[in-house]
């Protein structure tokens, strides 16, 4: 009997500890972007809802404010940031690189035609 309830504790503790560990990993951020209407908000999600580590992420048009919650030890905040750039978007104090922006559809780059 006694070694049943060791076995138990034991489980226990272990499942306790995984619990923990698992939610110290999860983080949620709020990323600013030069996103701009309703097909950057589609690019953007749709590449991230889809990234290895990330677990949500939805933008904000209006405020231009993307939300994401991942996994800090699958993925970095910086290799989010560097995502968006490569996408063609600013991500906070990082600048998307020029040749991104210009392979952007003409309504989501900077000055264009805003829904």
């Amino acid at each position: 009997m006694k070694k049943i309830i060791n076995l138990i504790v034991f489980v226990f503790s272990f499942t306790t500890v995984v619990s923990a560990q698992e939610s110290k990993s999860k983080v949620e951020t709020v990323i600013k972007t030069s996103a701009q209407c309703g097909d950057c908000k589609e690019r953007i999600e749709d590449k991230l809802n889809y990234t290895k580590g990330i677990l949500f992420a939805e933008l904000d048009v209006e405020s231009k404010n993307l939300t994401v919650k991942y996994k800090s030890d699958k993925i970095t905040l910086d290799e989010i940031k560097m995502i968006l750039n490569d996408l063609g978007y600013d991500a906070d104090d990082w600048k998307a690189n020029k040749v991104n922006v210009e392979s952007l559809p003409k309504c989501c780059q900077p000055g264009g035609m805003v829904e």
